[in-house]
């Protein structure tokens, strides 16, 4: 069988230009049909390149290179696949941290399914390596017990009780925290760095998307006449219903009952009543929309992503939960495509999750306005 040659795809009709980001697999490896490979990075959307074919990954264009829709990115020779170790093959699709055991090439169902048990796939690792968690702490519910992308999302957004955590001891004392009744806390994705005293400077270089985020927000600023007002809400009957309401929510929807489907709702209908904030300038020309797409500024790994939900108004309260979970999983992955983040007609943007009291938000062109929500107190 011929060397299979990956090309870049087209990521959209007025894309003509990507830049490769992170390999995720290196020169030499082996791997399998619809394995990622590298990040793909456009001007809106950072999106995966995938294996069409198994076998042995020959790459030829290089993180932060730049290319057009079409150029030969790697290629993939099948022949190669039937020369790695049956071990190793298991080891890489698996994503086991510890070398396989010599294993025979030939084995029963229930030995597959031993091995499969516990370990997460590729998409769902990377969440986990994100997120700081460990395999112990998720049900697969995958084949033979595996652990899926939504096994993790599902773990990330349950409660936990009773849970203690040991440190290590910095000095001669032992710190120890012990937190009951809690909501778990995504850690970092960076590892706290311990003064050295060195005076270390490092240098990282900014994501294609970044980039164009960073252009895009000082034009917005430059070329529009934006006026912030501020508002005081009384959220107390909207925190009561919740508090009432939010386990028969989810236990009838299968979701989480925030602040954000509520906030979403009623912008919605707001917006059919003065259509003038539900509408963009195009020339000299005002144009107004009879439905509301609403974007939901997420916070993702690779930078500010404002995914679109479609036809806000005609969604209830679930429906709109369910779909701010499935746009913000797809952020935290960094697998949004296009489609899921053009041609909205309204922006929310929450920093009431950092814990900020007020902001400042900058307008998401072409719409003409933006909501900011922030922190609620009593």
């Amino acid at each position: 069988m011929s060397v299979h040659e990956i090309k870049i795809p087209s990521p959209g009709e007025s894309i003509t230009e990507v830049e490769i980001g992170n390999w995720l697999k290196k020169d030499g490896d082996l791997v399998q049909v619809d394995e990622s490979l590298c990040e793909i990075e456009t001007d809106k959307a950072t999106l995966p390149l995938v294996a069409e074919v198994a076998g042995k990954l020959k790459i030829f264009l290089e993180q932060g290179a730049t290319a057009n829709v079409g150029d030969v990115a790697c290629s993939i020779d099948p022949d190669k696949a039937g020369s790695i170790p049956v071990e190793e093959i298991g080891t890489t699709t698996l994503g086991s941290d510890q070398p396989g055991d010599p294993v025979e090439e030939k084995k029963s169902s229930s030995q597959e399914t031993v091995y499969a048990k516990g370990h997460p796939s590729p998409a769902a690792q990377k969440i986990m390596n994100q997120e700081g968690m460990k395999a112990g702490q998720i049900e697969g519910t995958g084949p033979g017990g595996r652990i899926l992308k939504q096994d993790v999302s599902d773990a990330m957004s349950e409660p936990t009780n009773d849970v203690k955590l040991t440190e290590k001891p910095v000095s001669n004392h032992e710190v120890r925290v012990e937190v009951k009744n809690s909501t778990p806390i995504p850690s970092s994705s960076s590892p706290v760095s311990v003064p050295s005293g060195q005076r270390e400077v490092k240098r990282q270089r900014m994501s294609r998307l970044r980039r164009k985020l960073s252009e895009r927000l000082v034009s917005v600023k430059n070329e529009t006449a934006m006026l912030t007002t501020f508002n005081e809400v009384d959220m107390q009957s909207i925190y009561d219903l919740r508090s009432k309401y939010k386990d028969g929510f989810e236990k009838k929807h299968d979701v989480r009952l925030g602040f954000m489907g509520f906030f979403v709702k009623a912008c919605s209908e707001a917006l059919r009543e003065f259509p003038a904030v539900n509408s963009q300038i195009d020339g000299e020309e005002i144009v107004s929309f009879d439905y509301v797409d609403m974007g939901i500024a997420v916070s993702a790994p690779k930078g500010l992503m404002v995914p679109v939900i479609r036809n806000a108004e005609t969604l209830s309260i679930a429906e709109i939960e369910t779909e701010i979970r499935r746009l913000a999983a797809r952020a935290r992955e960094n697998q949004l495509s296009l489609a899921e983040m053009e041609g909205g007609t309204f922006s929310i943007t929450n920093g009431g999750v950092f814990g900020s009291m007020l902001s400042t938000p900058i307008l998401n062109p072409p719409q003409a306005a933006i909501l900011g929500m922030h922190k609620i107190v009593e």
